[in-house]
């Protein structure tokens, strides 16, 4: 059985912002000041192009990930889980007036996720140095 749920409509950046996290704890994102969704944007050392062609790799080695849009300054990706096929949907913008990555990570469904968007993007950033 695959809960995949639908592709949300409010994704991309708008005025230099990703969506808001909805209410529910399976949200993190880098743009937003509530403590319980809050998480630091991505930091490169390299040329922001050469970031974001680093993060494609990290994205593209990753399990069960696809890409579904991407652009010079924002990657959006879906990740499914291995066991239920739950669908997370994760977003990169490469802010170049802040130089980091942006970053927003979210259940499409259900409630909690066990910590599961935080450790992602936690291992994301470990690679991408």
């Amino acid at each position: 059985m695959v809960f995949a749920g639908k592709r949300p409509n409010n994704l991309g950046v708008s005025n230099g912002k990703l969506a808001s996290c909805p209410n529910s704890p399976n949200c993190v994102s880098s743009q937003s000041t509530n403590a319980t969704h809050k998480i630091a944007p991505l930091t490169f050392t390299s040329t922001p192009d050469q970031s974001i062609a680093n993060l494609k790799k990290i994205i593209q080695s990753l399990p069960r990930t696809k890409i579904i849009t991407e652009s010079k300054d924002y990657l959006y990706a879906e990740f499914k889980s291995a066991l239920l096929g739950f669908v997370d949907d994760v977003e990169f913008y490469l802010d170049r007036n802040a130089n980091v990555i942006q970053v927003r990570s979210a259940s499409r469904l259900g409630q909690s996720d066990l910590g599961v968007n935080r450790q992602r993007v936690e291992t994301i950033r470990a690679k991408l140095k």
